[in-house]
């Protein structure tokens, strides 16, 4: 098996073993930044939507909302526990425009230039070497002009207790603090994304960033191929 097969497998165990203890573990301090980024985005009615990384669905039923019966909403994440978690609150919920896959965010499973937008909410860090791949990917099925919506952790270059703290757990538990700070602003114009917007907040006193990047072009960002 490949290292990066095993990570993901790695990946995909731990959060099947949380799923069920995700929402009380992580949303309820995640859920404000989530939404800043969400508003960010800013869907509208009738669009195509893909969620990468949707986790226990919280953001695909506000998605669902903001598109309306003549939209679409697409979910995909590694983890089949959370996944099923997910399904169940889009049932409950009563949601008939939202579909799910288990799949991998370096290799979408959908066709080229299909998506209006593109939202990931504490996912796109979780890939290290692997974010050019994804963002690859992201354009690939984003039609020019759609959007990309990035809420991440952070890299500021800046500190303070906790960020030092969460710097060390990252380093001793990388299993189970799994999140790192980044520059999302530079990923994002690495991946030829024309940042619209950006605000930062906070979770637990660690910076975080929500950034909303556009598809300007078939090639790169000034237009170019």
């Amino acid at each position: 098996m490949t290292a990066r097969r095993t990570a993901q497998c790695r990946t995909r165990e731990f959060y099947d073993g949380i799923s069920r203890a995700y929402d009380l573990i992580a949303d309820s301090s995640e859920h404000a930044a989530r939404d800043l980024g969400l508003r960010a985005l800013g869907v509208s009615s009738g669009q195509r939507v893909l969620e990468i990384g949707c986790g226990t669905g919280h953001a695909l039923v506000s998605l669902a909302g903001e598109v309306g019966p003549t939209g679409q909403v697409h979910g995909v994440d590694v983890s089949s526990g959370m996944m099923a978690v997910a399904r169940r609150r889009i049932e409950s919920a009563g949601l008939r425009n939202v579909t799910l896959t288990i799949g991998d965010a370096r290799v979408l499973g959908f066709r080229s230039s299909v998506f209006d937008a593109v939202f990931m909410s504490f996912t796109l860090e979780l890939f290290e070497r692997a974010m050019p791949d994804v963002l690859a990917e992201v354009r690939r099925v984003l039609c020019v002009g759609g959007r990309l919506g990035i809420v991440a952790m952070s890299d500021t270059g800046e500190t303070n207790a906790m960020i030092e703290l969460y710097a060390w757990l990252h380093r001793r538990w990388p299993q189970f603090i799994d999140c790192r700070p980044i520059d999302v602003v530079r990923a994002l114009q690495a991946g030829h994304f024309h940042i619209s917007t950006t605000s930062a907040t906070a979770v637990w006193n660690l910076p975080v960033v929500a950034a909303v990047g556009i598809k300007t072009s078939t090639g790169s960002p000034d237009g170019s191929g």
